[in-house]
């Protein structure tokens, strides 16, 4: 059977219907013997589905004048034009077809022009507090989804050697000792667009609270809502915290002062 770490990678595509039909059937072999990557690809489902119904929030619809300009290509793209190659009446999409033949050698170079311009776009997003919200809270609906099925606990020092080991930051979780209403449940690694974050997770009243903090950034004070959450975010030195919750204001602003008084 295929190692845990080797099924690990491909639980995304196939959640998503991306795999060639063997890998799909590997990783379909091994989720029904293994009950730990079976919880991986129902959390994954869970967050598609997730994504899928909160989509607008992340995306605006088109505007009305884009809708607009589309229609217009498209009746243009129906109606007749010279094709001056062979001097003969065709429709328009008749014609690309034509010429996409003759510009086959250079369908590589453009696509990756296209590649290229695609990984500048993303790095573009990068700078956006929405986008980065969005991608943590749905970490924070993986995690949680994950914990929730597997039962894992940490404790402080179990915590703190993770983030020395794992980010070389020698941290001290805030003392929680005289709040009842907040329980330590452990730590991830995760992953976002510019690379890895630490993941601290929290249950507030028995909901679930994430703390992550970004290594060798910084970002703007601000308070995001996206995909019902509220994501708290500031920055302290060359490191940039981010409490994902779903709070009201309020009190995502006093979780907050807790753990900025504390963490450096």
């Amino acid at each position: 059977m295929p190692e845990c770490a080797h099924i690990d990678a491909l639980v995304t595509p196939f959640v998503d219907d991306a795999l060639p039909e063997g890998e799909r059937q590997t990783v379909t072999r091994h989720i029904t013997a293994c009950p730990a990557c079976r919880a991986k690809v129902a959390v994954e489902r869970s967050i598609r589905s997730l994504m899928q119904t909160r989509r607008a929030d992340l995306a605006p619809p088109a505007p009305a004048d884009l809708k607009s300009r589309c229609a217009a290509l498209r009746a243009r793209q129906a109606a007749p034009v010279v094709d001056f190659a062979s001097g003969r009446t065709a429709s328009r999409v008749a014609v690309l077809l034509a010429w996409r033949a003759r510009l086959a050698p250079y369908a590589l170079a453009a696509s990756l022009l296209l590649a290229v311009t695609g990984v500048f776009l993303y790095q573009a997003t990068r700078s956006s507090s929405r986008v980065l919200a969005a991608e943590l809270a749905m970490d924070h609906e993986k995690c949680f989804g994950l914990n929730a099925l597997l039962g894992t606990q940490h404790s402080s020092d179990t915590v703190e050697a993770a983030m020395a080991d794992g980010f070389d930051w020698h941290m001290r979780l805030p003392d929680i000792s005289e709040h009842d209403d907040v329980n330590l449940v452990g730590s991830r690694l995760c992953l976002y667009g510019e690379g890895k974050t630490a993941h601290i997770m929290y249950r507030h009243n028995g909901r679930p609270v994430s703390l992550f903090m970004l290594p060798s950034e910084s970002r703007a004070d601000e308070l995001v809502k996206v995909l019902g959450h509220q994501a708290r975010i500031w920055s302290a030195g060359d490191r940039t915290f981010v409490l994902v919750a779903n709070e009201p204001a309020p009190e995502m602003e006093r979780m907050t002062a807790l753990v900025r008084t504390t963490l450096r």
